[in-house]
């Protein structure tokens, strides 16, 4: 009778610890987590973190931190990298001066072609048509016959006359015998008079001065031709009746 309660207490420890088990296991007083639970203290960081801004600096510091880094690497650069660069700056400016001088070779060589070609075609403009049946060949010819002629003529004259008659005799040749040449010649060298206005004024004036002459020549000559027709019909009358008379 004695070992009752002994029994008794070795029959209920075991009921008690099935119990406490029971309810740690339906009732947890702890969460458990799927990830370690890193202290505030770890280094680590997830990948899925935002990085950290930094604080906004001023333009003056950020200048002077660009400065000072490329001071730093500026320095930490071997001799090698150094003379590596300084090749590719020497490359750059020779580069730049070539392509400088190929562009000013390229424009006067343009130049140079534009000047030919105006000038081809300012001379092929001065070719009378096909339709005018001038030929300048031969009119060439005849008007340089024509102020050597005038050359001749004036041999034992004065400097001026001997230098002004076989030019003055030659135009007139290419008027006569190269119309439409000399026209397209006269309208070239008005054009480029127009460029200087004393000089197209000039022109004017003393073309104006030539027509003028030669129109009051002309009427002159009209009033001689007609006064010695009427001397000359006069005259034909008197011996007409003087002849009358005789008979």
């Amino acid at each position: 009778m004695s070992f009752s309660p002994l029994l008794r207490s070795r029959a209920i420890a075991p009921a008690a610890t099935a119990l406490v088990g029971a309810a740690a296991i339906l009732y947890p007083k702890t969460t458990l987590h799927a990830e370690e639970v890193r202290s505030e203290d770890s280094k680590r960081k997830s990948i899925y973190d935002d990085e950290p801004t930094a604080p906004a600096s001023t333009g003056a510091e950020s200048s002077s931190l660009v400065t000072a880094t490329r001071q730093a690497q500026k320095s930490r650069q071997s001799p090698t990298d150094q003379l590596a660069v300084q090749i590719g700056k020497t490359r750059l400016f020779i580069h730049a001066h070539v392509a400088a001088a190929e562009d000013k070779i390229n424009s006067a060589m343009d130049s140079l072609l534009a000047l030919e070609n105006n000038f081809t075609s300012t001379i092929a403009s001065l070719a009378p048509s096909r339709a005018s049946g001038e030929r300048i060949m031969p009119g060439a010819v005849y008007v340089l016959v024509a102020a050597m002629a005038g050359s001749i003529a004036t041999r034992n004259r004065s400097i001026l006359l001997r230098g002004s008659a076989p030019l003055a005799i030659g135009v007139a040749a290419g008027w006569v015998v190269l119309p439409v040449t000399m026209r397209n010649v006269s309208d070239l060298l008005w054009k480029y008079e127009q460029k200087f206005p004393a000089l197209a004024n000039g022109h004017l004036k003393a073309k104006s001065g030539i027509e003028r002459a030669i129109y009051m020549t002309r009427v002159h000559t009209e009033q001689a031709v007609r006064v010695v027709d009427e001397k000359v019909g006069e005259g034909r009358e008197a011996v007409e009746g003087w002849v009358s008379k005789g008979k």
